[in-house]
């Protein structure tokens, strides 16, 4: 399989000959919600720890898209499975988010979709995830549930109207198939002809590579009764030799040209640590009024729904930081409210205040990348009192990479710390302390390569650890996240970073 390239040799999916290779989105694009607006398609996609949040992207060929805003930017806990619509000319965004301590769906709302958008406003749903929206036939807004709940929304679509009520149950799978757990979720609405038709993920989103599937019904009023679909699952990963796995969590929509689609996420063989990655598949309605997918297991090059001159996907990740990328590309993970503030940017460089003492409790700064091998470069120079350097990052607890400080240099391995003595360069006895030096991580499918450079990358010292990091994925640490660059600096004083690149290898 060869896949376009865009930025930086990053993969994208437009072949450049009218058609396409799934992923439409490379690397960590789960759960993803997509809107149709005219000629205009936006969607987002889960976003967990990561503040801002949310990332609106937009495309007209389903195929390459553009990043727009970072629509959340308050944190409220780790971000699961959005929901983004349109109703009478208003953009709405309903979001499951959770605290260890406090859970709870919340919606945010904007008259244009660039923003400004709301500060978020609490719906007080803290026993589900997963809102669909859906507009019923005598104009009442409901929001889906997981679990075959439903609620009534406030005409304005800020508020709930009464209790959460049971409305459907799911279709399961035979006993014998392999599987994380039952676990319906993601219900999402869409309404074609004389029918509301339910689309849901049960099976388990990770676990084993064939667990995730999508699963429809159908109604004629959204009142129910929902009827199952008689080809049920619609999607499934069959068997771990296919190219994706744990394939789930559809939308179903009409796009251009009046063919339909569905949207969803999967898992690449061999690549948890790329996180779920978004899938894009053509289906056809049958003679009975049920579809059928036309995209087997997603290895092959399939026909673009449009295909439009000048389209780009993506953006350059090397950041130069004389423009401001937070929010669109850049971000913490699981920041505090303030986080913001620990940032300024001056003359091409930087500037990030330390926080915490390791890089599990000092919010790295962070973006995904979809590629399955890249290599990132940065200056980095330290205050006295700091910490600073380059990582790939899952989440506190698994991370790899390197860092120095007044101690000499700091391996991570397994989110571990290790000092390991001197810097090249102040291993002579009275010489100045080292506080800048460039380091080079080089992440070839899984295997990390660290380099440190003295002279601003005229010049190159291997470091004397490799590292395996197939395991820092979702079925090893938790949290549903990605494998990321990241750029961290804990401790009392401050780390500097100017002249980052991101090259993907071919």
């Amino acid at each position: 399989m060869v896949w376009g390239r865009g930025f930086e040799g990053q993969r994208k999916a437009d072949l450049g000959d009218g058609h396409f290779l799934n992923p439409v989105f490379a690397g960590d694009h789960p759960d993803p919600t997509i809107l149709r607006d005219g000629e205009d398609y936006y969607l987002t996609f889960s976003s967990f720890d990561a503040y801002p949040g949310l990332v609106i992207w937009h495309s007209r060929d389903l195929v390459n898209w553009q990043p727009v805003t970072a629509a959340l930017t308050k944190p409220i806990g780790s971000v699961w499975a959005p929901e983004l619509v349109k109703h009478d000319g208003r953009y709405f965004l309903y979001i499951p988010a959770r605290f260890p301590d406090y859970k709870s769906i919340y919606v945010i709302h904007a008259e244009r979709i660039e923003g400004p958008w709301s500060d978020p406003i609490d719906l007080r749903l803290p026993d589900h995830i997963d809102p669909g929206h859906a507009v019923g036939e005598d104009g009442s807004r409901w929001l889906f549930l997981s679990g075959g709940d439903r609620v009534r929304l406030a005409p304005d679509g800020l508020s709930v109207v009464g209790e959460v009520e049971h409305v459907y149950d799911p279709w399961r799978y035979p006993e014998e198939w392999v599987v994380e757990t039952f676990a319906p979720e993601g219900p999402k609405i869409t309404k074609r002809g004389d029918y509301y038709y339910m689309t849901t993920a049960v099976g388990g989103t990770a676990g084993p590579p064939t667990g995730h599937m999508v699963i429809m019904a159908r109604s004629r009023s959204i009142n129910g009764p929902w009827e199952h679909a008689s080809n049920n699952p619609q999607i499934r990963t069959k068997s771990a030799r296919e190219k994706w796995w744990s394939r789930g969590h559809a939308t179903l929509f009409e796009g251009p040209g009046g063919q339909w689609w569905m949207i969803y996420h999967g898992y690449e063989n061999g690549y948890w640590t790329l996180g779920r990655q978004a899938l894009l598949e053509p289906v056809e309605w049958t003679e009975d009024g049920w579809i059928e997918p036309l995209g087997g297991d997603l290895s092959e090059p399939i026909e673009k729904p449009l295909d439009l001159a000048d389209q780009q996907h993506g953006m350059p990740l090397s950041d130069d930081f004389t423009a401001d990328k937070f929010g669109v590309q850049w971000s913490f993970y699981d920041p505090a409210p303030d986080e913001v503030q620990r940032l300024r940017r001056a003359n091409g460089v930087l500037h990030m205040r330390g926080k915490g003492s390791t890089p599990s409790d000092c919010s790295p700064l962070s973006f995904v990348n979809g590629d399955q091998r890249y290599r990132i470069e940065a200056d980095v120079e330290v205050d006295a009192g700091a910490e600073a350097g380059l990582l790939l990052f899952y989440n506190r607890r698994l991370y790899a990479g390197l860092g120095f400080g007044q101690k000499g240099l700091m391996m991570h391995r397994y989110g571990l710390q290790r000092p390991r003595g001197a810097i090249p360069g102040q291993r002579d006895k009275g010489a100045a302390p080292v506080n800048r030096m460039r380091i080079r991580l080089t992440n070839d499918r899984n295997i990390l390569t660290i380099h440190t450079s003295q002279d601003g990358g005229r010049s190159w010292q291997k470091f004397d650890v490799q590292m395996e990091v197939s395991g820092y994925h979702h079925n090893v640490a938790y949290d549903f996240l990605s494998l990321r660059p990241a750029l961290y600096v804990a401790g009392s004083g401050e780390g500097r970073f100017s002249n980052f690149t991101y090259e993907a290898l071919a």
